[in-house]
């Protein structure tokens, strides 16, 4: 890895609040913090990105406004980052509306401009979100790498499936694979 970019996706309040995410959240976070520590010593971009919506859902997508689910709301800390992440005001925001990083956001032009080699992902929810954007990321031909310790889902079966299924067309590492990774190239 000579530039890559780590997207972080999704570690926001309102996905932590119960369930198998609350569950895990203090390994998830450690995880994360470690990578963003690795990718801060060598000056590699970060890129944290979030879902956030209005309050009368006009902007989310068709499923949350059919049942009136509101998460993620602007104005609300259930769409702000988690506290002890090691988000940084420097680092590079992107705002979504849908589960992939690149539907109707600027990310594409960022990583233009940023001409990473590869693209390392983390966060929630890996068989939404996380696996949305690495396919994405993918049909745009940019090599993929999923951080095997910093990804999770509320759902553990569908977790699992997404990574079987990532494996065909991307690489899934744990941090000690990515920082050896990181030592070779």
């Amino acid at each position: 890895m000579k530039q890559p970019v780590l997207l972080v996706i999704d570690m926001l309040n309102d996905f932590f609040q119960s369930g198998l995410l609350a569950e895990r959240r203090g390994a998830l976070v450690h995880s994360i913090n470690e990578l963003v520590a690795f990718f801060r010593i060598r000056h590699w971009p970060i890129v944290w990105v979030r879902q956030e919506f209005a309050p009368d859902l006009s902007d989310a997508f068709l499923a949350m406004r059919d049942h009136g689910k509101a998460i993620t709301i602007a104005g609300t800390t259930g769409c702000q980052i988690l506290p002890e992440l090691d988000y940084q005001a420097k680092d590079t925001e992107v705002v979504k509306k849908r589960y992939s990083a690149f539907f109707g956001t600027n990310l594409e032009d960022l990583l233009t401009a940023l001409r990473p080699d590869q693209l390392v992902l983390a966060g929630t929810n890996t068989h939404a979100c996380v696996r949305t954007s690495a396919i994405d990321a993918y049909q745009r031909d940019y090599r993929v790498i999923i951080a095997a310790d910093c990804v999770a889902s509320y759902d553990e079966d569908h977790h699992q499936i997404s990574l079987r299924y990532l494996k065909q067309v991307v690489q899934v590492l744990n941090n000690a694979q990515l920082f050896e990774l990181a030592q070779v190239l």
